[in-house]
């Protein structure tokens, strides 16, 4: 789900049969001039938070799967043929000179790292959660301090497998419950749901814990924008 842009995970409850019915129908012509129009019923979607504005954990028992549908920025929307294995991942981390460590992330540099388990709700923008979900990696904090990165890094870029990306704040992404994760309800994450590794910022909605990711990015302002497939 992280996968994909906000707007396209906001079709959730739409069918294959709604959309092309939508699609056949003439537009209307674009108003000259700004006019009222209603908003869009149920979204978005509020994130059931914590007075603190962090994330419920629900028990591991609760966990279960993430429902269909799932988007990809691919033009088959399925996720692109990487190494989903997690044990051989190599993740390009390019601090830009703001930590002592750069090159190529692997599983062993995280394994030395402790290891947290968390469930909580993935949440889509449109009005039907995606699941509870057990996540088990590490903490995104543990990693940033791993890599030395200094203070005077603000923000970070995220980007998946088919070019997708999000860019965040160092600060929020050192929250305790932010993690990057390689297991899914004590299983390797599946290929569709972002093996080998997933960002899990379960105070977001789902789009924001980008899935397969492939270049971790840091700067102090933001950054130009990757290419994207055709």
């Amino acid at each position: 789900m992280s996968g994909s842009t906000l707007a396209g995970l906001s079709l959730g409850g739409l069918t294959s049969a709604n959309l092309q019915a939508q699609a056949q129908n003439p537009q209307e012509a674009w108003p000259d001039q700004l006019v009222e129009r209603p908003l869009r019923a149920g979204f978005p979607a509020p994130l059931p938070l914590q007075p603190d504005g962090s994330a419920p954990e629900h028990p591991a028992s609760a966990a279960g799967p993430i429902t269909d549908p799932l988007m990809w920025r691919t033009p088959n929307r399925q996720a692109p043929e990487i190494e989903f294995d997690y044990q051989k991942m190599k993740i390009k981390v390019d601090p830009r000179g703001l930590a002592k460590l750069t090159g190529t992330l692997r599983f062993p540099d995280l394994e030395r790292l402790p290891r947290v388990s968390q469930t909580f709700l993935l949440q889509c923008g449109a009005p039907n959660p995606r699941g509870i979900v057990k996540w088990t990696g590490v903490r995104f904090a543990d990693v940033a301090d791993m890599l030395g990165l200094v203070p005077g890094a603000h923000y970070c870029r995220f980007v998946a497998s088919d070019r997708h990306y999000i860019d965040e704040a160092v600060a929020t992404l050192r929250h305790p419950q932010v993690m990057l994760a390689w297991l899914m309800n004590d299983a390797p994450i599946p290929a569709r749901h972002g093996a080998p590794l997933r960002l899990i910022i379960p105070f977001r909605y789902g789009n924001r814990s980008i899935k397969a990711i492939t270049e971790i990015v840091f700067a102090t302002p933001s950054l130009p924008m990757p290419p994207l497939p055709a």
